[in-house]
């Protein structure tokens, strides 16, 4: 890792910046006014730009100082395993020589954290030492074992329901030829959407499980806060609540239908769900992982508006996630024609079918989340010159040429759309499964001292790596089925389509562990601006 460290006169040319704001702030206050507005809103948006320089840099020391105890330790033990070796007592030759050189004995990094320590709690902190700490040295929240007990609650009750619900369903026939298509039109796609989302969530909290076990400090790569990014425990915990929560109203929904209640009534069930969740993500109230609510939402006006916003990486990580959940996208579409039409009471569900707007969405929403990522490549290239960003546009481009072509196969089945079909979607697969190798995860690389994968691994069983790459292939392909057309029921098409969208679901949360294990390891992004060599200690230990 490459850091230097900064000198005093940067640090003085700050407390000098910060002095003259504060003094105009509040030792000159001026009458209220529009002009005077807009100066106090300046000053305090530079306000906070300085404090956060200074807790980055103290930060930054801090890791400076821990790394020079890491190497001293290093060196210890080095030396230690030498004398053990070569059964020879020379350590305490080496380690006077070591303990004498300047990255040991030098205390310019403490002298330089003092002085950013008192000028923050001087003009930050009202000269409170303890509130000053807090921002310059966060504490790490402490895991709970109430989230650990309610996961496995929630997961007790998940199970539960569902057996219920098989139960029922089954008794009831709803899932039977003979039984009225409202329930699969009305209650199939809202449902789909909490399962796929969920199931999303649970391979995000295994992700999450993975980097921590295997020290790749996401919180830092994604520019996380260490205090309320989810860890992997809040993960589950919402996707088994989310779970819960949606098989209690599929229960709940049966129940109400074999009561004799009428189905233009209980079949608004679904709709209040979804109201219900949509509330929640825009809650303001400081509840239920609020900071992490409003990030996602963030995040996703971030990439509506591509390529407005300079691309971070987070913003690029959830666009790619979105590519993988057309199908939720679909659904949500289905969803709300349902109820805006009112096609949930009138069971006229041929407005939802066959319109011609509704036509005309299935093509946007199939299009826009490769059209987003698109416009981020372009973004990029355009900020940073970089060819390859045009080489990956053109991945997504492909991509929404297959995806059209396969909407109009759908609705016309004939010898040549069959054939542009297969044309586009095997050009568009090899393009993708190329970029997922070779460009997000580093592999396929002849000259490798690990065959054909990186030279830079974290697991130790290489057996893994190749299986990860027979499986993306396998899950790249699962296409194959929408052109075959497999001939089966209505009921048995929905539960092969929900499947095959599980299994992207899936490849998606495989393939997110090697695109940030190789941008842990390698900055392939290059969203850092100096390449940096994985430390063996993480942000959170420091925090600690």
């Amino acid at each position: 890792m490459r850091i230097e460290i900064p000198a005093t006169t940067p640090t003085r040319t700050i407390t000098a910046v910060t002095s003259a704001l504060w003094e105009d702030l509040v030792n000159n206050p001026r009458k209220d006014g529009p002009a005077d507005f807009i100066n106090r809103k300046k000053i305090q948006y530079a306000e906070k730009m300085i404090r956060g320089a200074f807790v980055e840099l103290y930060r930054g020391l801090g890791l400076l100082k821990t790394y020079s105890s890491l190497n001293m330790t290093a060196f210890t033990k080095i030396l230690k395993k030498f004398d053990k070796v070569a059964r020879r007592q020379s350590s305490g030759t080496y380690l006077k020589e070591v303990k004498r050189s300047h990255f040991v004995s030098s205390d310019k990094v403490v002298r330089l954290m003092d002085e950013v320590e008192s000028i923050f709690t001087k003009h930050f902190a009202n000269n409170d030492r303890k509130k000053a700490m807090k921002f310059l040295r966060p504490q790490q929240s402490k895991d709970s074992h109430m989230v650990t007990f309610f996961v496995g609650l929630f997961t007790g009750s998940f199970v539960t329901l569902f057996s219920i619900y098989a139960i029922l369903a089954h008794v009831a026939g709803i899932f039977s030829p003979s039984n009225d298509v409202g329930y699969m039109e009305i209650v199939y796609p809202v449902f789909s959407v909490f399962a796929l989302l969920s199931l999303h969530l649970f391979m995000y909290g295994c992700n999450l499980f993975m980097w921590r076990s295997t020290r790749i400090n996401y919180n830092f790569i994604f520019e996380f806060s260490p205090n309320t990014s989810l860890k992997y425990r809040d993960a589950f915990l919402i996707c088994t609540t989310f779970m819960t929560a949606v098989v209690s109203a599929m229960v709940i929904h049966l129940l109400l239908r074999a009561n004799g209640f009428s189905p233009s009534q209980v079949d608004a069930i679904p709709g209040f769900l979804l109201l219900i969740f949509i509330a929640l993500l825009i809650c303001p109230l400081d509840f239920f992982y609020r900071p992490t609510r409003y990030c996602f939402i963030s995040v996703l006006r971030n990439i509506i508006c591509s390529p407005f916003y300079k691309v971070l990486l987070v913003d690029f990580f959830m666009a790619d996630q979105l590519t993988s959940q057309i199908p939720l996208m679909r659904h949500m579409e289905s969803t709300a024609c349902y109820f805006l039409t009112r096609s949930f009471r009138t069971h006229q569900y041929e407005i939802c079918r066959s319109g011609r707007m509704y036509r005309e969405l299935v093509y946007i929403i199939s299009f826009l989340p490769y059209y987003w990522r698109a416009m981020q490549c372009a973004r990029r290239w355009f900020d940073e010159c970089d060819v390859n960003q045009l080489a990956n546009m053109g991945k997504y481009v492909s991509a929404m040429v297959a995806a059209g072509a396969r909407i109009t196969y759908a609705r016309q089945e004939n010898h040549l759309w069959f054939a542009i079909v297969l044309i586009t979607s095997i050009i568009a697969t090899l393009y993708q499964l190329y970029w997922d190798f070779v460009k997000d995860w580093g592999f396929l690389n002849p000259k490798s001292k690990n065959p054909w994968l990186r030279d830079d691994l974290i697991l130790k069983n290489k057996g893994i790596y190749y299986f990860s790459i027979a499986l993306n292939v396998v899950l790249r392909v699962v296409w194959v089925e929408t052109v075959m057309k497999f001939r089966i029921g209505g009921v048995e098409s929905r539960l092969l389509d929900f499947f095959v969208a599980s299994l992207e679901v899936i490849r998606r949360g495989h393939w997110n562990f090697y695109r940030l294990e190789n941008e842990h390891l390698n900055n392939v992004g290059k969203f850092r601006a100096v390449k940096t060599v994985p430390l063996p200690f993480r942000e959170m230990d420091y925090e600690d």
